[in-house]
């Protein structure tokens, strides 16, 4: 339902990295990980949590977010207070969508979330409806890759956690397939620790994960980037096809 579809058509496979929450690891571990190969990531931001103690850690600071700015990263919309994607009311979920774009503006003026990640699940039919009035596109997680159409509203990411923090072989397999296909794959977690939580890392492992990503011969783009050029490409796809059904019409 409510669904933004364009089609990806890339020469290359294309790899996004997403941290969720920006616990302060995300920046600190995670972000030095991907600096060291050149690397741009999107830290999906709730800005009601900065400082905080959660599960994840402690949320990243206003400072973290003005390095990650400065050092060509991404922030992206988490809402402000992190509410539930399929529990919470549509007018209650977008007054926080407004609110988190409302202190991003206050902290960074002029600056704007062109991105979404939706929190913990994916979202009612009227939040994903609205949604599309305020970002680029929105990512979910359905532990996949996008491959052929893509809905702008829902992008399908690829969690790195408890599901698969044994077994890299799995997400090894899972670049591989995105290699074969030229599909667009982002791979999300939240901490990167030591003692990380259930939906998080440890330092050697995403660096393992980050190495093998390295070698696939992908174009590695924070979400918002990766998203126009499909929506670039898309329109090219459209302005070809008319092209020829034009030129199709003249000779008949």
């Amino acid at each position: 339902m409510h669904r933004r579809m364009v089609s990806i058509k890339s020469p290359v496979p294309i790899i996004s990295f997403t941290f969720d929450d920006a616990p302060k690891s995300a920046f600190e571990i995670g972000g030095k990980i991907l600096r060291a190969h050149n690397i741009k990531a999107t830290f999906f931001v709730s800005l009601g949590l900065l400082d905080a103690k959660t599960e994840v850690g402690i949320i990243a600071s206003e400072e973290d977010l003005r390095i990650a700015i400065s050092d060509g990263n991404e922030l992206g919309c988490h809402t402000f207070n992190h509410l539930y994607a399929w529990e919470t009311t549509t007018q209650e979920f977008i007054k926080s969508v407004e609110r988190n774009k409302q202190a991003l503006n206050s902290l960074f003026p002029g600056r704007d979330f062109q991105t979404f990640a939706y929190p913990i699940g994916n979202p009612r039919p009227g939040i994903k409806a609205k949604l599309k009035e305020y970002f680029k596109c929105c990512r979910g997680g359905g532990q996949a890759i996008n491959v052929g159409m893509v809905d702008l509203n829902l992008i399908s990411a690829y969690f790195i956690d408890k599901r698969n923090n044994a077994n890299i072989q799995e997400i090894q397999k899972i670049i591989d397939y995105n290699k074969l296909c030229n599909g667009w794959l982002i791979l999300a977690t939240h901490d990167i620790a030591e003692h990380h939580s259930p939906y998080g890392c440890t330092a050697k492992y995403f660096e393992e994960v980050v190495q093998y990503a390295a070698n696939s011969g992908a174009l590695f783009l924070p979400v918002g980037k990766a998203c126009e050029r499909l929506g670039r490409n898309d329109a090219i796809n459209e302005a070809r096809k008319l092209k020829i059904s034009t030129i199709n019409s003249k000779i008949s």
